[in-house]
């Protein structure tokens, strides 16, 4: 068996919980420096954004700050991750920027929307061993904490194609679920399909992604029906807020 343990003589571990607490010790300094300078910034743990109005300054600030921040401070920049860049090119904390009238405004990076679906992937996934309460508790818990988490984005049209995604992947794990003919035959004749178009879909040939698209299974499997069985739609808890 392997080492439960390891010393840590330098540094804390990645994503561990004294990381934020350390980084915020360590750069309490480095935002007097800032608000000194008379900068506009914002810092979370160690991660630092500082805007200036044109690339020529924002080059200067960088090329003033960084001597500070190694030299003063003794802390190592990551170069690879430090850049000068304008703000709709920057991803922070999952967030990105865009210009509207003048004002800076929020949105959801396209990097945090590809991480959320790869998640309602893995819930949504046949393989992962979840009963159908099981799947639909972390679904939810799934949902509610991203759009807690991304409230304060502009993101109304993309949370509609994201319900309507969501509940595709929701459409295809339960067609898989009904393996048999004769079961998709009795869920579907149940969810209103007459006899006969019920015989008929139950025996498709189609893939499992493209019959979670067809219009006989959004009917059958409506959204108001995943609403009563107690399914959270993004959108929902997103106009909540």
């Amino acid at each position: 068996m392997g080492r439960l343990f390891e010393d840590s003589p330098e540094g804390v571990p990645q994503g561990g919980p004294l990381s934020p607490l350390l980084g915020n010790i360590m750069l309490n300094e480095c935002d007097h420096e800032l608000e000194g300078r008379r900068h506009r910034f914002v810092r979370y743990a160690d991660d630092l954004m500082i805007f200036c109005k044109s690339r020529k300054a924002a080059e200067r600030t960088l090329d003033h700050i960084l001597p500070y921040i190694e030299g003063k401070l003794f802390l190592k920049v990551n170069r690879e991750k430090t850049q000068v860049a304008y703000v709709s090119k920057v991803k922070y904390l999952g967030y990105s920027f865009y210009i509207h009238r003048g004002e800076g405004r929020l949105r959801v990076h396209p990097k945090s929307i590809r991480k959320l679906k790869d998640k309602i992937r893995e819930v949504t996934g046949r393989s992962n061993g979840m009963g159908i309460e099981a799947r639909k508790t972390r679904l939810n818990q799934v949902i509610r904490g991203w759009v807690n988490y991304f409230k304060l984005a502009d993101m109304k049209n993309i949370l509609k194609e994201l319900d309507e995604w969501t509940r595709s992947r929701i459409r295809m794990v339960t067609w898989k679920r009904w393996k048999k003919v004769r079961t998709r035959f009795e869920n579907l004749k149940r969810a209103g399909l007459d006899e006969k178009r019920a015989w008929m879909w139950a025996n498709t040939r189609k893939g499992y992604w493209r019959t979670a698209h067809s219009l006989f299974l959004s009917r059958a499997l409506s959204n108001e029906r995943f609403k009563r069985a107690g399914y959270l739609s993004l959108m929902d808890c997103y106009s909540a807020k």
